[in-house]
């Protein structure tokens, strides 16, 4: 089986995935996929940091900015649709590189997961939706992380339509989504390089982060957040980070800069749920962001690292 070369830029939020991505394909002639479970939605820019024009550098951003908000989209949707920008992309002769920190989505793609669908059961959700309007999201997604830990930490505490779903597959099932996942693999298509953002130290990770979110806000985020909540019929696009934590801010219940600490909390805490994802993946070359001189140094290891990948890729087909 002839594989497809991919390369995937993973990691935790603010760590400069995309910024790399975008070097990478300049160098190695690429095109970049997201595998941004938020990006996806047209207009949700500052919440979700799709790069801009000028961030993009001329290079071509796949799965990005194309869905309705009030539309919803399956992990089974984006692999689809992902695996068939990659064939687009490898078909014209350049190398596709997947971008981003969705686990769930980077992992289905690359490593080919067929999930079978359970069961629904309308009532059981119908229940453990309420307990969200009750207790929250955090009390279910506490639940989650004691019956499949590996699954939980992969959720963002606002994917509140994955979390629900995840324990009603186990109270209807008996079976989790890991069980589920672990189940289903097929033969992938694609040999794959993992290049991986993380600090040394997190502190140092965490300040990206807050500073991010200064920046966001200064760029607008009250005003797309305050537009899309306002929208009827949202879907999963409303669980925006950026969208939740401004809303009570918008109810009057606290003020912005209370409202801004929460969203930083609820990002250093996202940000290290990534990381415990993708730290179990042994295929990952890890770049320790805080340990390099410039981006110019961290981008030219991370070259010389596809440079050998592509010299042993060569070596093979010979």
């Amino acid at each position: 089986m002839n594989r497809i070369p991919v390369v995937a830029v993973v990691g935790p939020t603010a760590s400069g995935k995309s910024d790399l991505a975008v070097e990478i394909c300049r160098r190695f002639n690429g095109e970049a996929v997201s595998a941004d479970s938020m990006q996806i939605y047209k207009g949700l820019d500052i919440s979700t940091a799709k790069p801009t024009e000028e961030e993009k550098k001329g290079i071509p951003h796949h799965m990005m900015d194309f869905l309705d908000t009030r539309e919803s989209f399956s992990v089974a949707e984006y692999q689809s649709m992902a695996g068939e920008c990659i064939k687009d992309i490898h078909s014209r002769g350049r190398l596709p590189v997947i971008v981003g920190g969705t686990g769930l989505y980077i992992d289905n793609l690359l490593n080919n997961i067929r999930l079978t669908e359970a069961s629904f059961d309308e009532a059981l959700r119908e229940k453990l939706l309420r307990r969200v309007d009750e207790e929250g999201i955090d009390s279910l997604l506490s639940e989650l992380e004691k019956i499949d830990p590996e699954y939980a930490a992969k959720m963002h505490p606002n994917n509140v339509k994955r979390i629900v779903r995840a324990l009603e597959v186990w109270y209807s099932s008996g079976v989790t989504m890991t069980e589920q996942i672990e189940n289903s693999h097929a033969e992938s298509p694609y040999e794959v390089l993992y290049l991986g953002l993380d600090a040394t130290d997190r502190e140092y990770l965490y300040s990206r982060i807050n500073l991010r979110v200064d920046i966001m806000l200064a760029n607008g985020l009250e005003a797309e957040a305050r537009d899309y909540l306002s929208q009827p019929d949202m879907s999963t696009s409303s669980q925006a980070i950026g969208c939740k934590e401004l809303k009570p801010y918008f109810q009057g219940e606290m003020t912005l800069s209370e409202a801004a600490e929460n969203l930083k909390q609820a990002t250093r805490r996202y940000a290290k749920r990534q990381l415990t994802w993708f730290r179990r993946n042994k295929e990952i070359n890890w770049l320790f962001i805080d340990t390099f001189s410039s981006k110019d140094e961290m981008y030219e290891k991370a070259f010389a690292i596809t440079e050998e990948w592509e010299r042993r890729l060569q070596d093979v087909q010979k």
